[in-house]
């Protein structure tokens, strides 16, 4: 209730105050205090307005009104109303920025991605007041000794960008920074697709054929995690298929097969691997 008050208020005296103007401030930063001169004698009651705060408070004419700094902490237009009359407007700008709120995604993705990571940030000043004038915003991206960096212009306080993912995996570091301000995201990067997929026979016996792998690794040469499926299958000379599926353990895969004539085959999702020709038992 107290807002509609105020406004009241500044309706009933902005009547009487259309003749008397104190000397409104200019460039007026947030978090700074500010001095009015007035005119005259005696005492008059003020009434300060603004977007984040309202006072009101007995001052005396011909003495400056003093308005404190953390009065004037949230960025817009104030408004000063004394009841004999006089009034001001003037408009409190951000700060120096202060903060920044940076949104970094996706948090996991695939190494050697074009533009696969976005990053958003907000720059404030250390009252939470959006800054709006254009503002360079550095991101960088990191990991293993790889370094990728951007610098973006902030329209209306928000920059935004798009990265692509390093060749290494790791925990790669996703920084946003303003001069000495600086928010630090992480993007967990992975081993891409497996790239050269190749196996051979391990081992045969009359009952069955063991197919391993080599090392699985992405194109990049960074290890696929161990987990993956990798699948295994025999198309005998009947035409009849055989599949197995594997998952990569300290760094291979690994599988037993019926010891069938015919075609063997290597796949890890859409990634096929070499193919090996097999005789039947034990050959």
């Amino acid at each position: 209730m107290r807002a509609p008050v105020i406004l009241t208020l500044l309706l009933a005296l902005g009547g009487l105050a259309a003749a008397a103007d104190l000397p409104a401030p200019q460039n007026v930063v947030a978090g700074n205090a500010v001095s009015i001169p007035t005119s005259g004698s005696g005492s008059a009651t003020l009434y300060l307005v603004g977007p984040g705060h309202v006072a009101k408070r007995e001052v005396k004419l011909g003495e400056p009104i003093e308005l404190k700094a953390e009065e004037l902490r949230v960025a817009g237009r104030y408004t000063v109303l004394l009841s004999s009359g006089e009034q001001a407007s003037f408009f409190v700008t951000p700060a120096k920025p202060g903060e920044i709120a940076f949104l970094a995604r996706p948090s996991r993705v695939p190494t050697a991605k074009p533009g696969v990571i976005s990053g958003v940030a907000f720059v404030f000043d250390g009252f939470r007041n959006l800054v709006l004038q254009p503002t360079a915003v550095k991101f960088e991206l990191s990991v293993q000794g790889t370094n990728a960096s951007q610098t973006v212009e902030t329209k209306n306080g928000i920059a935004w960008t798009r990265m692509n993912s390093a060749s290494k995996e790791g925990a790669a570091q996703f920084v946003a920074s303003v001069g000495e301000v600086k928010v630090n995201r992480v993007v967990q990067q992975t081993a891409g697709e497996p790239c050269n997929l190749s196996m051979r026979v391990a081992q045969r016996t009359e009952k069955g054929i063991v197919v391993e792998t080599a090392p699985i690794r992405d194109c990049s040469g960074n290890a696929v995690p161990d987990g993956t499926i990798v699948t295994f299958s025999l198309l005998d000379a009947k035409g009849r298929r055989t599949t197995v599926d594997s998952r990569i353990k300290k760094g291979f895969a690994r599988a037993e097969l019926p010891n069938d004539q015919g075609t063997l085959s290597v796949a890890a999702g859409v990634v096929m691997g070499n193919e090996l020709q097999v005789g039947g038992g034990g050959q």
